[in-house]
């Protein structure tokens, strides 16, 4: 009974022990934990200090752009993590040959890709929270009124962006190619998530267009959450689309040398 029940964590064991490792790596990364964890906050704060920002507005509902903004910092801090963040260090592993000697030891290299999406995701999700709190403590934003449609949009973001960044590692072969092709995608998904224009505000036509991309679709769930709706199926299947097809696309490219 013994040997049965310390099976399981045996098996997990080198798992574990990655995930350790690569914490610790990740944690000395001051660069990686302020762009993800701390950038989107103060972006955020410097909007709301503009006093028009925290005016209501008519053309917006009555509510304010400081309002609208808050899911964009969230989403921020995701593109961050996973097209700026993880797949140079993906590459990197995979360039110099870690990931194939790996796979010639107990610890598969699985794990190692297991590991990182674990960081980056938890890093992403730690920063919305950071935003969440200074946007209700220090502007007075409300915070989701439908809490549960919220959770569900942001954990799809979370794996419709690491999946994103899971293949930009697939399809780059060097670690420049992987920053080149990251930072096209980086840009598009920030506009596209209203960081320079909220995606309410945009004119109708780029609006509609915008809606249908994965992170014009996951401002508009967020939105819609934080103002109490539940979030429309439609841009959920959206954001759930992307994630399938940016995953099974990274499987189907991805390899380990």
């Amino acid at each position: 009974m013994a040997t049965a029940n310390t099976a399981p964590a045996s098996r997990n064991a080198p798992s574990l022990a990655v995930l350790r490792s690569e914490a610790r790596l990740f944690l000395r990364e001051p660069g990686s934990l302020f762009w993800i964890l701390v950038f989107p906050t103060v972006l955020m704060t410097i909007l709301g200090l503009i006093p028009s920002f925290r005016e209501h507005d008519d053309a917006l509902g009555g509510r304010r752009v400081i309002d609208l903004y808050v899911p964009v910092a969230v989403l921020l801090a995701m593109i961050m993590a996973g097209l700026q963040a993880m797949p140079p260090v993906l590459t990197g592993y995979r360039e110099r040959g870690i990931l194939r000697r790996m796979s010639t030891t107990p610890v598969r290299p699985s794990a190692l890709l297991g590991a990182q999406i674990a960081l980056h995701g938890g890093a992403a999700l730690g920063s919305t929270l950071l935003v969440m709190a200074v946007a209700r403590i220090a502007f007075g934003v409300q915070l989701p009124g439908q809490p549960f449609g919220y959770l569900l949009g942001l954990l799809l973001a979370v794996a419709c962006v690491l999946a994103l960044g899971a293949l930009v590692c697939a399809i780059s072969r060097t670690t420049k190619i992987s920053a080149a092709i990251g930072s096209v995608v980086f840009f598009v998904m920030m506009f596209t998530a209203g960081v320079w224009v909220p995606v309410q505000a945009m004119p109708d036509t780029l609006r509609r267009i915008v809606q249908v991309t994965p992170f014009g679709a996951a401002s508009q769930v967020l939105d819609r959450a934080a103002t109490g709706a539940w979030p429309s199926w439609a841009y959920l299947g959206v954001v759930a689309l992307w994630t399938a097809v940016a995953a099974v696309a990274a499987i189907r490219t991805f390899r380990w040398e």
